[in-house]
């Protein structure tokens, strides 16, 4: 039994194309990076230093370079994918992206601003959630 496999048109490209999709590159990796910003809203700060952490928890430097990445990632997926068709064919699946940029920027308002642990948690759950339906979507497509 073979995998499956899903035809998808290939992306245009031409002259004006070509820089209308550097454009929209720029725009959502600009666009996945935007949840970065609630640090800026609501910092780690005394709280979360005076939390007992578990020995394995990594040092606060690795952060900066895992999300960078993270982030720079998440736009590229999306990119990918509206590249085969934009909003009018992938509706669907830019849709779960933009479910788990939301979420994604809601945890730190709600861990580090809040103090809400156990919200954070729960929020965390609807995020891998909304991840892996993203994950399928966009597999699907590319």
């Amino acid at each position: 039994m073979s995998a499956p496999t899903f035809s998808t048109p290939a992306p245009q490209e031409g002259a004006a194309g070509g820089w209308r999709a550097l454009g929209a590159l720029a725009g959502w990796v600009l666009l996945a990076f935007v949840p970065a910003r609630s640090g800026a809203v609501a910092p780690p700060g005394d709280w979360y230093r005076s939390l007992n952490k578990p020995s394995w928890n990594p040092p606060g430097w690795v952060f900066g370079p895992v999300w960078t990445c993270l982030y720079a990632s998440m736009g590229v997926a999306a990119w990918l994918v509206w590249r085969r068709g934009g909003w009018t064919a992938r509706r669907r699946e830019l849709g779960w992206f933009l479910v788990q940029w939301l979420l994604n920027g809601l945890w730190t308002p709600i861990f580090f601003g809040l103090h809400r642990p156990g919200w954070a948690l729960m929020e965390m759950a609807m995020l891998w959630g909304a991840v892996l339906m993203t994950g399928l979507q966009f597999w699907r497509v590319h």
